[in-house]
Protein backbone atom coordinates (compact mmCIF):
# COMPACT_ATOMS: atom_id res chain seq x y z
CA UNK A 1 0.00 0.00 0.00
CA UNK A 2 1.47 3.23 -0.99
CA UNK A 3 1.77 5.96 1.67
CA UNK A 4 1.31 9.72 0.92
CA UNK A 5 2.15 12.87 3.06
CA UNK A 6 0.19 15.93 1.27
CA UNK A 7 1.65 19.36 2.61
CA UNK A 8 -1.90 21.56 2.76
CA UNK A 9 -0.64 25.30 2.19
CA UNK A 10 -1.00 27.87 5.32
CA UNK A 11 -0.52 31.25 3.93
CA UNK A 12 -0.86 33.42 7.25
CA UNK A 13 2.48 31.60 7.80
CA UNK A 14 4.81 31.75 4.66
CA UNK A 15 6.34 34.63 5.66
CA UNK A 16 7.17 37.90 3.50
CA UNK A 17 7.52 38.11 0.15
CA UNK A 18 11.34 39.37 -1.39
CA UNK A 19 11.55 41.56 -4.34
CA UNK A 20 11.97 38.83 -6.98
CA UNK A 21 8.59 37.54 -5.53
CA UNK A 22 10.24 34.16 -3.74
CA UNK A 23 8.59 33.76 -0.32
CA UNK A 24 11.26 33.80 2.23
CA UNK A 25 12.27 31.03 4.98
CA UNK A 26 11.10 31.62 8.88
CA UNK A 27 13.53 29.42 11.03
CA UNK A 28 12.35 28.46 14.60
CA UNK A 29 16.25 29.11 16.12
CA UNK A 30 19.03 29.26 14.18
CA UNK A 31 18.86 26.58 11.70
CA UNK A 32 15.75 24.84 13.12
CA UNK A 33 12.57 24.13 11.17
CA UNK A 34 9.32 24.28 12.84
CA UNK A 35 8.43 20.51 13.24
CA UNK A 36 4.43 20.39 12.07
CA UNK A 37 4.51 17.52 9.64
CA UNK A 38 2.72 14.47 8.78
CA UNK A 39 3.17 11.06 10.56
CA UNK A 40 3.70 7.92 8.60
CA UNK A 41 2.77 4.42 10.03
CA UNK A 42 2.62 1.27 8.64
CA UNK A 43 -0.40 1.45 5.96
CA UNK A 44 -1.53 4.45 7.74
CA UNK A 45 -2.29 7.83 6.29
CA UNK A 46 -2.21 10.67 8.72
CA UNK A 47 -2.08 14.08 7.36
CA UNK A 48 -1.71 17.04 9.59
CA UNK A 49 -1.69 20.89 7.97
CA UNK A 50 1.62 21.89 7.45
CA UNK A 51 2.88 25.41 7.01
CA UNK A 52 4.67 25.57 3.17
CA UNK A 53 6.12 27.91 1.16
CA UNK A 54 8.05 27.99 -2.18
CA UNK A 55 11.65 26.77 -1.83
CA UNK A 56 10.80 24.61 1.37
CA UNK A 57 11.36 26.12 4.71
CA UNK A 58 8.86 23.97 5.99
CA UNK A 59 8.55 20.28 5.58
CA UNK A 60 9.13 16.77 6.33
CA UNK A 61 12.24 15.85 7.60
CA UNK A 62 13.57 12.53 8.36
CA UNK A 63 15.76 12.74 11.43
CA UNK A 64 18.02 9.54 10.17
CA UNK A 65 18.74 11.43 7.18
CA UNK A 66 18.45 15.08 7.57
CA UNK A 67 16.65 15.36 4.15
CA UNK A 68 13.70 18.08 4.41
CA UNK A 69 11.03 17.02 1.43
CA UNK A 70 10.59 20.44 -0.14
CA UNK A 71 7.72 18.87 -2.34
CA UNK A 72 3.74 20.08 -2.00
CA UNK A 73 3.32 16.05 -1.60
CA UNK A 74 5.50 13.01 -0.50
CA UNK A 75 4.32 9.89 -1.77
CA UNK A 76 5.69 6.56 -0.93
CA UNK A 77 5.83 3.40 -3.58
CA UNK A 78 6.25 -0.52 -2.25
CA UNK A 79 8.53 -2.14 -5.00
CA UNK A 80 7.30 -5.69 -5.19
CA UNK A 81 9.79 -8.75 -4.21
CA UNK A 82 11.65 -6.43 -1.96
CA UNK A 83 10.89 -3.91 1.27
CA UNK A 84 12.09 -0.79 -0.33
CA UNK A 85 9.37 1.68 -0.34
CA UNK A 86 10.16 4.60 -3.27
CA UNK A 87 9.75 8.54 -1.82
CA UNK A 88 7.95 10.02 -4.74
CA UNK A 89 8.34 13.88 -4.29
CA UNK A 90 4.97 15.57 -6.03
CA UNK A 91 5.17 18.85 -7.32
CA UNK A 92 1.29 19.55 -7.89
CA UNK A 93 0.74 22.51 -10.69
CA UNK A 94 -2.57 23.89 -10.17
CA UNK A 95 -2.31 24.17 -6.43
CA UNK A 96 1.19 26.06 -6.06
CA UNK A 97 0.14 28.36 -9.12
CA UNK A 98 -3.66 28.96 -7.91
CA UNK A 99 -2.79 29.41 -4.33
CA UNK A 100 1.03 31.51 -4.69
CA UNK A 101 0.77 33.49 -7.54
CA UNK A 102 -2.36 33.69 -8.18
CA UNK A 103 -3.08 32.14 -12.09
CA UNK A 104 -3.78 28.91 -13.45
CA UNK A 105 -1.06 27.00 -14.86
CA UNK A 106 -1.19 25.71 -18.72
CA UNK A 107 -3.34 22.24 -18.79
CA UNK A 108 -0.83 19.18 -19.74
CA UNK A 109 -1.76 15.87 -20.59
CA UNK A 110 1.33 13.74 -19.19
CA UNK A 111 2.61 13.80 -15.58
CA UNK A 112 6.64 14.19 -15.46
CA UNK A 113 9.05 11.81 -13.57
CA UNK A 114 12.15 13.16 -12.88
CA UNK A 115 15.30 10.57 -12.19
CA UNK A 116 18.01 12.10 -10.73
CA UNK A 117 22.21 10.45 -10.78
CA UNK A 118 24.01 7.77 -9.08
CA UNK A 119 24.21 8.62 -5.84
CA UNK A 120 21.64 11.51 -6.10
CA UNK A 121 18.95 12.49 -4.08
CA UNK A 122 15.85 14.46 -5.09
CA UNK A 123 17.79 17.82 -3.93
CA UNK A 124 19.74 18.24 -7.21
CA UNK A 125 16.46 18.81 -8.78
CA UNK A 126 15.23 21.65 -5.94
CA UNK A 127 18.17 23.24 -4.98
CA UNK A 128 16.38 26.57 -4.43
CA UNK A 129 13.32 28.71 -5.76
CA UNK A 130 15.72 29.77 -8.32
CA UNK A 131 17.26 26.97 -8.90
CA UNK A 132 14.59 24.46 -9.04
CA UNK A 133 14.43 22.52 -12.21
CA UNK A 134 11.24 20.52 -10.75
CA UNK A 135 9.34 23.84 -9.57
CA UNK A 136 9.86 25.43 -13.02
CA UNK A 137 8.00 22.51 -14.68
CA UNK A 138 5.23 22.38 -12.27
CA UNK A 139 4.69 25.80 -12.97
CA UNK A 140 4.98 24.93 -16.89
CA UNK A 141 1.75 22.89 -15.71
CA UNK A 142 3.41 19.18 -15.56
CA UNK A 143 2.67 16.64 -12.86
CA UNK A 144 6.17 16.55 -11.62
CA UNK A 145 7.61 13.96 -9.50
CA UNK A 146 11.26 13.02 -8.64
CA UNK A 147 11.99 9.45 -7.63
CA UNK A 148 14.35 8.44 -5.19
CA UNK A 149 15.70 5.35 -5.75
CA UNK A 150 16.37 2.50 -3.16
CA UNK A 151 18.57 3.52 -0.39
CA UNK A 152 18.99 7.83 -1.02
CA UNK A 153 17.51 10.68 0.08
CA UNK A 154 13.91 9.64 1.75
CA UNK A 155 13.40 5.93 0.25
CA UNK A 156 13.14 3.40 2.89
CA UNK A 157 12.57 0.05 4.49
CA UNK A 158 10.57 -0.24 7.78
CA UNK A 159 12.77 -3.95 8.47
CA UNK A 160 16.13 -3.05 7.39
CA UNK A 161 16.96 -3.17 10.43
CA UNK A 162 16.06 -6.44 11.62
CA UNK A 163 16.37 -8.46 8.49
CA UNK A 164 19.14 -10.81 8.05
CA UNK A 165 20.99 -10.54 5.12
CA UNK A 166 20.72 -13.84 2.63
CA UNK A 167 23.59 -15.23 0.65
CA UNK A 168 23.84 -13.70 -2.62
CA UNK A 169 25.79 -14.10 -5.43
CA UNK A 170 28.32 -11.15 -6.12
CA UNK A 171 29.63 -10.07 -9.34
CA UNK A 172 32.21 -12.53 -9.58
CA UNK A 173 30.49 -15.23 -7.97
CA UNK A 174 31.94 -15.09 -4.22
CA UNK A 175 29.11 -14.74 -1.74
CA UNK A 176 28.75 -12.85 1.66
CA UNK A 177 29.75 -15.75 3.97
CA UNK A 178 27.16 -14.73 6.78
CA UNK A 179 24.95 -11.66 8.07
CA UNK A 180 27.29 -10.92 10.54
CA UNK A 181 30.32 -10.93 7.58
CA UNK A 182 33.80 -9.27 8.80
CA UNK A 183 33.40 -6.66 5.93
CA UNK A 184 31.58 -4.42 8.44
CA UNK A 185 33.24 -5.41 11.04
CA UNK A 186 36.44 -4.78 9.65
CA UNK A 187 35.53 -1.10 8.13
CA UNK A 188 34.33 -0.36 11.76
CA UNK A 189 37.96 -0.99 13.22
CA UNK A 190 39.67 0.71 10.55
CA UNK A 191 36.87 3.66 10.54
CA UNK A 192 37.43 4.15 14.87
CA UNK A 193 41.53 4.08 14.25
CA UNK A 194 41.05 6.91 11.36
CA UNK A 195 38.73 8.81 13.90
CA UNK A 196 41.50 8.48 16.30
CA UNK A 197 44.14 9.51 14.39
CA UNK A 198 42.22 12.56 13.49
CA UNK A 199 41.15 13.57 16.81
CA UNK A 200 44.82 13.41 17.93
CA UNK A 201 45.91 15.87 15.29
CA UNK A 202 45.48 19.10 17.14
CA UNK A 203 48.47 20.58 15.56
CA UNK A 204 46.83 20.95 12.07
CA UNK A 205 45.83 24.77 13.50
CA UNK A 206 43.92 26.11 10.15
CA UNK A 207 43.04 22.50 9.18
CA UNK A 208 40.91 22.07 12.51
CA UNK A 209 37.60 22.77 10.95
CA UNK A 210 38.43 19.97 8.00
CA UNK A 211 39.12 17.48 10.53
CA UNK A 212 36.37 18.03 12.65
CA UNK A 213 33.89 17.64 9.54
CA UNK A 214 35.93 14.40 8.83
CA UNK A 215 35.45 13.06 11.81
CA UNK A 216 31.59 13.94 11.92
CA UNK A 217 31.41 12.10 8.76
CA UNK A 218 33.41 9.03 9.10
CA UNK A 219 31.23 9.05 12.51
CA UNK A 220 27.80 9.20 10.86
CA UNK A 221 29.25 6.59 7.87
CA UNK A 222 30.43 4.11 10.77
CA UNK A 223 26.87 4.32 12.21
CA UNK A 224 25.28 3.19 8.70
CA UNK A 225 27.68 0.44 8.54
CA UNK A 226 25.68 -2.32 9.90
CA UNK A 227 22.72 -0.89 6.97
CA UNK A 228 25.46 -0.77 4.24
CA UNK A 229 25.95 -4.33 4.47
CA UNK A 230 22.16 -5.12 3.08
CA UNK A 231 22.71 -2.62 -0.31
CA UNK A 232 22.86 -5.80 -2.50
CA UNK A 233 21.63 -4.36 -5.58
CA UNK A 234 22.85 -3.28 -9.08
CA UNK A 235 21.39 -1.30 -12.30
CA UNK A 236 19.44 -3.76 -13.26
CA UNK A 237 17.56 -3.65 -9.86
CA UNK A 238 16.86 0.01 -10.34
CA UNK A 239 15.63 0.01 -14.09
CA UNK A 240 13.72 -3.43 -13.68
CA UNK A 241 12.22 -2.85 -10.09
CA UNK A 242 12.34 0.70 -8.81
CA UNK A 243 11.60 3.24 -12.09
CA UNK A 244 8.70 0.33 -13.33
CA UNK A 245 6.91 0.56 -10.10
CA UNK A 246 7.39 4.42 -10.07
CA UNK A 247 5.90 5.12 -13.35
CA UNK A 248 3.18 2.78 -12.44
CA UNK A 249 1.94 4.40 -9.40
CA UNK A 250 2.34 7.88 -11.06
CA UNK A 251 0.08 6.46 -13.71
CA UNK A 252 -2.15 5.75 -11.16
CA UNK A 253 -2.40 8.96 -9.67
CA UNK A 254 -2.16 11.64 -12.82
CA UNK A 255 -4.01 8.83 -15.18
CA UNK A 256 -3.16 10.46 -18.75
CA UNK A 257 -5.57 9.71 -21.27
CA UNK A 258 -2.82 7.44 -23.19
CA UNK A 259 -0.88 5.88 -20.45
CA UNK A 260 2.18 7.45 -20.96
CA UNK A 261 4.62 10.02 -18.70
CA UNK A 262 7.02 12.36 -20.05
CA UNK A 263 10.66 11.91 -18.50
CA UNK A 264 13.81 13.48 -17.81
CA UNK A 265 17.08 11.82 -16.45
CA UNK A 266 20.68 13.50 -15.28
CA UNK A 267 23.59 11.34 -15.64
CA UNK A 268 22.51 7.56 -14.61
CA UNK A 269 19.19 8.94 -14.72
CA UNK A 270 19.65 9.46 -18.42
CA UNK A 271 21.44 5.82 -18.73
CA UNK A 272 17.96 4.22 -17.19
CA UNK A 273 15.89 5.98 -19.73
CA UNK A 274 17.46 4.73 -22.57
CA UNK A 275 18.42 1.70 -21.04
CA UNK A 276 14.62 1.60 -20.95
CA UNK A 277 14.11 2.63 -24.43
CA UNK A 278 16.51 -0.18 -24.95
CA UNK A 279 14.93 -3.35 -23.55
CA UNK A 280 11.92 -2.36 -24.09
CA UNK A 281 12.49 -2.04 -27.75
CA UNK A 282 13.77 -5.11 -28.15
CA UNK A 283 11.24 -6.83 -26.27
CA UNK A 284 9.12 -4.72 -28.62
CA UNK A 285 7.08 -3.71 -26.07
CA UNK A 286 5.87 0.23 -24.78
CA UNK A 287 7.56 1.62 -23.00
CA UNK A 288 4.66 4.29 -21.85
CA UNK A 289 6.98 7.23 -22.62
CA UNK A 290 5.66 9.75 -24.34
CA UNK A 291 9.34 11.79 -24.90
CA UNK A 292 12.85 11.73 -22.94
CA UNK A 293 15.06 14.05 -22.20
CA UNK A 294 18.36 13.28 -20.92
CA UNK A 295 21.08 15.23 -19.31
CA UNK A 296 24.76 14.55 -19.42
CA UNK A 297 24.26 10.96 -20.23
CA UNK A 298 25.23 7.99 -22.06
CA UNK A 299 25.97 4.77 -22.78
CA UNK A 300 29.07 4.45 -24.29
CA UNK A 301 32.10 6.79 -22.69
CA UNK A 302 34.71 5.51 -24.76
CA UNK A 303 35.28 8.34 -26.88
CA UNK A 304 35.97 10.45 -24.45
CA UNK A 305 38.00 11.28 -21.60
CA UNK A 306 35.86 11.22 -19.16
CA UNK A 307 36.97 11.78 -15.14
CA UNK A 308 34.98 9.22 -14.26
CA UNK A 309 38.40 6.88 -16.04
CA UNK A 310 40.17 7.45 -12.84
CA UNK A 311 37.42 5.70 -10.89
CA UNK A 312 38.07 2.58 -12.84
CA UNK A 313 41.20 1.15 -10.94
CA UNK A 314 38.88 0.84 -7.69
CA UNK A 315 37.16 -1.55 -9.87
CA UNK A 316 38.47 -4.44 -9.44
CA UNK A 317 39.94 -3.83 -5.88
CA UNK A 318 36.07 -3.00 -4.45
CA UNK A 319 35.39 -6.60 -6.67
CA UNK A 320 38.02 -8.61 -4.46
CA UNK A 321 37.11 -7.41 -1.32
CA UNK A 322 33.36 -7.83 -1.64
CA UNK A 323 33.47 -4.10 -0.27
CA UNK A 324 28.96 -3.85 -0.34
CA UNK A 325 28.97 -0.31 -0.48
CA UNK A 326 30.82 2.88 -1.89
CA UNK A 327 30.32 6.33 0.03
CA UNK A 328 29.88 8.74 -1.95
CA UNK A 329 28.45 11.10 0.22
CA UNK A 330 30.63 10.68 2.64
CA UNK A 331 33.28 11.27 0.59
CA UNK A 332 32.17 14.78 -0.88
CA UNK A 333 31.58 15.80 2.66
CA UNK A 334 35.14 14.51 3.85
CA UNK A 335 36.81 16.07 0.09
CA UNK A 336 34.77 19.57 0.05
CA UNK A 337 36.45 21.89 2.86
CA UNK A 338 40.18 21.31 0.43
CA UNK A 339 37.96 22.33 -2.70
CA UNK A 340 36.16 25.07 -1.77
CA UNK A 341 38.92 26.77 0.87
CA UNK A 342 42.41 27.46 0.96
CA UNK A 343 44.74 26.21 0.07
CA UNK A 344 42.50 24.79 -1.96
CA UNK A 345 44.26 21.22 -2.57
CA UNK A 346 41.39 19.32 -4.12
CA UNK A 347 40.00 22.35 -6.29
CA UNK A 348 39.70 19.71 -9.07
CA UNK A 349 36.79 18.52 -7.40
CA UNK A 350 34.95 21.69 -7.45
CA UNK A 351 35.44 21.50 -11.27
CA UNK A 352 33.25 18.19 -11.48
CA UNK A 353 30.06 19.59 -10.59
CA UNK A 354 30.27 23.57 -11.52
CA UNK A 355 31.79 25.24 -13.59
CA UNK A 356 33.33 28.85 -11.52
CA UNK A 357 30.84 31.26 -10.98
CA UNK A 358 27.84 29.17 -12.29
CA UNK A 359 26.62 28.08 -8.77
CA UNK A 360 26.76 30.36 -5.48
CA UNK A 361 29.07 28.35 -3.08
CA UNK A 362 26.19 28.15 -0.35
CA UNK A 363 24.11 26.28 -2.92
CA UNK A 364 27.42 23.88 -4.06
CA UNK A 365 27.94 22.77 -0.42
CA UNK A 366 24.45 22.54 -0.09
CA UNK A 367 24.49 20.54 -3.03
CA UNK A 368 27.51 18.48 -1.78
CA UNK A 369 26.94 18.11 1.64
CA UNK A 370 23.31 16.96 1.20
CA UNK A 371 22.32 15.47 -2.27
CA UNK A 372 24.08 12.54 -2.20
CA UNK A 373 24.49 8.94 -0.50
CA UNK A 374 26.18 5.66 -0.49
CA UNK A 375 25.52 3.34 -3.34
CA UNK A 376 26.16 -0.59 -3.74
CA UNK A 377 29.37 -1.34 -5.60
CA UNK A 378 27.20 -3.31 -7.44
CA UNK A 379 25.53 -0.65 -9.06
CA UNK A 380 29.90 1.33 -9.91
CA UNK A 381 30.42 -2.49 -11.00
CA UNK A 382 28.08 -2.71 -13.64
CA UNK A 383 28.26 1.41 -14.48
CA UNK A 384 31.78 0.67 -15.15
CA UNK A 385 30.74 -1.32 -18.77
CA UNK A 386 30.51 1.90 -20.18
CA UNK A 387 34.44 1.92 -20.77
CA UNK A 388 33.95 -1.32 -22.33
CA UNK A 389 33.23 -2.38 -25.62
CA UNK A 390 29.95 -1.82 -26.58
CA UNK A 391 28.94 0.16 -23.80
CA UNK A 392 27.01 -0.52 -20.86
CA UNK A 393 25.88 -3.92 -20.37
CA UNK A 394 23.36 -5.88 -18.06
CA UNK A 395 24.47 -8.07 -15.03
CA UNK A 396 25.13 -10.74 -17.11
CA UNK A 397 27.37 -9.17 -19.86
CA UNK A 398 24.86 -10.17 -22.28
CA UNK A 399 22.32 -7.42 -23.47
CA UNK A 400 24.20 -4.16 -24.48
CA UNK A 401 21.78 -1.36 -24.08
CA UNK A 402 23.17 0.57 -26.61
CA UNK A 403 22.75 -2.08 -29.68
CA UNK A 404 18.80 -1.61 -29.40
CA UNK A 405 18.18 2.22 -29.46
CA UNK A 406 18.07 2.08 -32.98
CA UNK A 407 14.55 -0.27 -32.61
CA UNK A 408 13.03 2.59 -30.69
CA UNK A 409 10.33 5.23 -31.55
CA UNK A 410 10.87 7.63 -28.83
CA UNK A 411 11.35 11.50 -29.33
CA UNK A 412 14.83 12.40 -27.37
CA UNK A 413 16.67 15.78 -26.49
CA UNK A 414 19.95 14.84 -25.55
CA UNK A 415 21.84 18.09 -23.58
CA UNK A 416 25.32 17.99 -22.85
CA UNK A 417 28.00 20.50 -21.23
CA UNK A 418 30.87 21.75 -23.25
CA UNK A 419 32.71 21.61 -19.83
CA UNK A 420 31.21 18.63 -18.10
CA UNK A 421 33.97 16.21 -17.41
CA UNK A 422 32.15 13.28 -16.03
CA UNK A 423 30.32 13.27 -19.21
CA UNK A 424 31.85 14.81 -21.83
CA UNK A 425 29.99 15.68 -25.29
CA UNK A 426 31.75 13.15 -27.11
CA UNK A 427 30.68 10.61 -24.93
CA UNK A 428 26.73 12.12 -24.92
CA UNK A 429 27.17 12.22 -28.81
CA UNK A 430 28.05 8.11 -28.69
CA UNK A 431 24.93 7.43 -27.89
CA UNK A 432 22.57 10.01 -29.65
CA UNK A 433 24.51 8.54 -33.09
CA UNK A 434 22.77 5.44 -32.15
CA UNK A 435 19.18 6.86 -32.25
CA UNK A 436 17.11 7.55 -35.46
CA UNK A 437 17.86 11.13 -36.57
CA UNK A 438 14.06 11.88 -36.79
CA UNK A 439 13.77 11.34 -33.30
CA UNK A 440 16.90 12.76 -31.82
CA UNK A 441 17.80 15.92 -30.99
CA UNK A 442 21.26 17.04 -29.77
CA UNK A 443 22.40 20.07 -28.08
CA UNK A 444 26.09 21.05 -26.77
CA UNK A 445 25.36 24.14 -23.80
CA UNK A 446 27.88 26.82 -23.50
CA UNK A 447 29.51 28.93 -25.71
CA UNK A 448 33.55 29.30 -26.26
CA UNK A 449 33.18 32.92 -24.47
CA UNK A 450 30.95 31.47 -21.79
CA UNK A 451 28.73 30.82 -19.70
CA UNK A 452 30.13 26.90 -19.84
CA UNK A 453 28.63 24.32 -18.58
CA UNK A 454 30.01 21.09 -15.89
CA UNK A 455 28.06 18.04 -14.82
CA UNK A 456 25.65 20.17 -12.63
CA UNK A 457 25.27 23.24 -14.06
CA UNK A 458 22.82 21.76 -16.74
CA UNK A 459 20.27 21.20 -13.53
CA UNK A 460 20.55 24.12 -11.18
CA UNK A 461 23.19 26.52 -12.20
CA UNK A 462 22.21 30.21 -11.87
CA UNK A 463 21.72 30.37 -15.93
CA UNK A 464 19.83 27.13 -15.61
CA UNK A 465 16.09 28.19 -15.27
CA UNK A 466 16.73 30.76 -18.72
CA UNK A 467 18.90 28.73 -20.69
CA UNK A 468 18.17 25.22 -19.61
CA UNK A 469 14.60 25.19 -18.63
CA UNK A 470 13.10 27.00 -20.78
CA UNK A 471 14.61 24.60 -24.03
CA UNK A 472 13.29 21.75 -22.32
CA UNK A 473 9.94 22.81 -21.75
CA UNK A 474 9.78 23.70 -25.18
CA UNK A 475 10.74 20.48 -26.20
CA UNK A 476 8.36 18.46 -23.87
CA UNK A 477 5.48 20.97 -24.71
CA UNK A 478 5.65 19.61 -28.26
CA UNK A 479 5.52 16.10 -27.51
CA UNK A 480 2.50 16.26 -24.64
CA UNK A 481 0.28 15.01 -27.38
CA UNK A 482 -2.37 11.98 -27.00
Amino acid sequence: MATLYLFRFDLSSIGRSDNRGCYLRRFRGQGQLEPSWALRRRNVVAVKSVKAFYGGAYGLNDNKTGLICTADELHYVSVPNSDWKLALWRYVPSLRESVLFCKQAPSRNHPLLLLSGVGSNALGYDLSPESSFARYMSNQGYDTWILELRGLGLSTTEQIESETLEKQPLVNGSVYENSTSNIATQLRQWNKNLISIIDGAQQLGPFQPFVQGVTSALEEFQEQLDVYEKYDWDFDNYLEEDVPAAMEYIRNQSKPNDGKLLAIGHSMGGILLYAMISRCSFKKVNPQLASVVTLASSLDYRPSNSSLRLLLPLANPTQNLNVPVFPIGPLLVIAHPLASRPPYILAWLKDQISVEDMLHPTLLEKLVLNGFGSVPAKVLLQLSSVFEEGGLHDRNGTFQYKNHLRQGNIPILALAGDRDLICPPEAVYETVKEIPRQLVSYKVLGKPGGPHYAHYDIVGSRLASSEVYPLVADFLNRHDMV
